[in-house]
């Protein structure tokens, strides 16, 4: 696992109102551990270096182990607008995932209630709904398959803890990497990077309200596309 990067390399875009980044795999978002950076304090110490303050707002989260795509606002208009979109539905996010299994369905829908255990940081499929579990919803494509599983292209309608790893094991398409959730994985007992990307990201520009959009390679155990 990562704690440090060149955050000058991984900046994909950046203006007086946003900053896009790309995130390498096992690198926080946030961080509570001492002496451990992460993305957020790279940004500001970025931007302080430039001498524009450290104003930064954190709009979205992926799970550390995950790689891709994130955008940050640097200023509170610019916060509140992208925080506004997400709650609209007008930022839209796509993953790639190369998952064990072949689906007999090539396209569909995941639409699962899930809880969250905060205590062992996983959450689960819950076969019906509960005071404590929230509505789930993906759509899913197979873009190409190999001997060993299926590249899979996913669109998430909503935003749960896990929610792709969790809702993918569960439909019988564990991703490959995932110590959590993919029960082969987890008995090799040893790290390995999760093949989870978040390599697209469209949103709309908080001042200019232009769409903007963005798409990286993913690194790693994926297959060539």
């Amino acid at each position: 696992m990562m704690n440090t990067i060149k955050i000058e390399e991984n900046i994909l875009y950046e203006d007086k109102d946003v900053v896009v980044c790309c995130k390498p795999a096992g690198f926080p978002v946030q961080t509570r551990k001492p002496g451990c950076m992460d993305m957020e304090s790279a940004l500001r110490n970025y931007l302080a270096g430039k001498g524009q303050g450290t104003y930064l707002a954190v709009i979205h989260r992926l799970d550390q182990p995950v790689q891709g795509i994130l955008v940050f606002a640097k200023n509170k208009g610019s916060a509140a607008d992208l925080s506004q979109q997400i709650q609209q539905g007008k930022m839209e996010k796509k993953y790639l995932a190369y998952v064990q299994g072949k689906p007999e369905e090539k396209k569909g829908r995941l639409v699962n209630e899930m809880e969250k255990d905060s205590r062992t940081n996983t959450s689960r499929v819950v076969e019906k709904k509960t005071s404590s579990s929230k509505r789930a919803e993906l759509d899913y494509c197979v873009l190409k398959e190999t001997e060993e599983g299926s590249l899979v292209e996913i669109h998430l309608h909503t935003g749960r803890h896990h929610q792709i790893r969790v809702q993918m094991a569960y439909a019988g398409m564990p991703l490959f990497g995932d110590t959590k959730y993919n029960l082969e994985e987890k008995e090799k007992d040893q790290w390995q990077q999760i093949a989870l990307c978040a390599y697209k990201l469209s949103f709309f520009h908080p001042a200019t309200k232009k769409k903007m959009e963005f798409q990286v390679t993913p690194v790693g155990n994926f297959p060539i596309v």
